[in-house]
């Protein structure tokens, strides 16, 4: 029994170290300026050996990309069932905490804006639920009497998103002087009444 596990472990180890050296890569130089190649030395394996894990870079983004959402939902575990307000600001927290996760974002959100980008249907299909997320979220705030008059939800929920990459992004930048959690909160204060106010 022994036998048949070990190569299984030692397969997925090193799988997971692929994956990391990728990763920093990926949030490093992007996409485009990374190479399998590369991502062999730095996992101290030949490229034939990368390729045996992963056949080709798309299928190695696929992996990264998923490993960063696992990343960020775990950052906040535990704190699921939070009020939306509350949600954002501790997601964004949990974020600037996770070594790379803005970075990883923000490189490659960028790069797959053209069409032909292997993590463009990804970053596509993640901006579209976020959008619908938020909107139900401030479309529930409204009907409580919580949405200050004038703040329509679908534009809210976008503004929320470009408000949150953006700071993240000067964030990278100086990271001393920009605190992203604090803009959030200064906007969701601006649009959101307090649960007591609107009692």
């Amino acid at each position: 029994m022994r036998t048949r596990r070990g190569p299984y472990a030692k397969s997925a180890e090193r799988r997971q170290q692929i994956v990391e050296q990728a990763y920093r890569a990926f949030a490093t130089r992007g996409y485009h300026g990374s190479s399998l190649r590369e991502i062999a030395a730095a996992s101290g394996i030949s490229l034939s050996n990368l390729q045996h894990h992963f056949a080709t870079k798309e299928e190695l983004l696929v992996t990264v990309l998923t490993r960063r959402d696992e990343q960020g939902h775990g950052a906040v575990s535990g704190r699921q069932g939070l009020p939306f307000r509350e949600h954002v600001l501790a997601q964004a927290a949990a974020n600037e905490g996770v070594p790379g996760l803005i970075a990883l974002y923000s490189i490659l959100s960028a790069e797959a804006v053209t069409q032909e980008h292997p993590g463009h249907a990804y970053f596509a299909e993640r901006y579209e639920a976020l959008r619908e997320e938020y909107e139900a979220e401030f479309s529930t705030l409204r009907a409580q009497g919580r949405l200050r008059p004038g703040v329509e939800p679908a534009l809210a929920a976008t503004t929320v998103i470009a408000l949150w990459e953006g700071v993240q992004l000067q964030w990278l930048y100086a990271p001393d002087r920009v605190d992203a959690g604090a803009a959030l909160r200064a906007y969701l204060d601006l649009v959101i009444v307090p649960q007591a106010d609107a009692l």
